[in-house]
């Protein structure tokens, strides 16, 4: 049953999880509070593991969460699932793809979703710095200000976010750098 349940859910995130991997966080979000397969705090470390390893993100994600949920099959179904409604749309759209490129409407409906697509990374990025940045249940207990934000990580994300747009590396190093960085400060 596990199994059937976790493929209905990748499938619905690789239905609606248009824009790219990141994309898929809100649906993380949202199995994590529906199934309690992983915690909240865990999508931070499956981001990490996935930008460091080969492939696509998704399929990444989708391949530690089926994992975690079922061992390998359970990682198996997770990325077939993620990856099922995309094939099956663009094999869709291939075939006639050439009849309806200049229409307006196609054209029309690209652009109406690149706003969607735009905030559903942006939700997922405000979801991630609220819980990695902000410590909102340390300050409802203490309603202290200081205790809102964890100093360390909004220092980290500063410097790297710095970094990143001065450098312009690979994401590689800054995940290599933030892990050791992570490390030797004990976050």
């Amino acid at each position: 049953m596990v199994l059937i349940t976790l493929f209905l859910e990748f499938a619905k995130a690789g239905l609606f999880a248009a824009g790219g991997g990141l994309a898929i966080i809100p649906f993380l979000i949202e199995m994590s509070e529906r199934h309690g397969w992983f915690a909240e705090a865990e999508i931070m470390n499956m981001i990490a593991l996935a930008e460091s390893a080969p492939g696509p993100l998704g399929a990444n994600m989708a391949t530690f969460v089926g994992y975690g949920v079922a061992g390998f099959p359970g990682a198996v179904v997770a990325v077939i699932a993620l990856i099922f409604p995309a094939l099956i749309l663009v094999t869709i759209i291939a075939k006639f793809i050439t009849q309806f490129s200049n229409s307006p409407y196609v054209k029309d409906a690209f652009y109406g979703l690149r706003p969607v697509v735009c905030a559903m990374i942006t939700a997922a990025c405000w979801g991630l710095i609220r819980s990695t940045i902000f410590t909102l249940d340390l300050f409802s207990e203490t309603r202290n200000l200081l205790d809102l934000v964890h100093i360390p990580s909004l220092i980290l994300f500063g410097v790297l976010l710095f970094l990143y747009i001065k450098f312009k590396k690979h994401p590689v190093f800054y995940l290599a750098g933030a892990a050791i960085v992570g490390i030797v400060f004990k976050f």
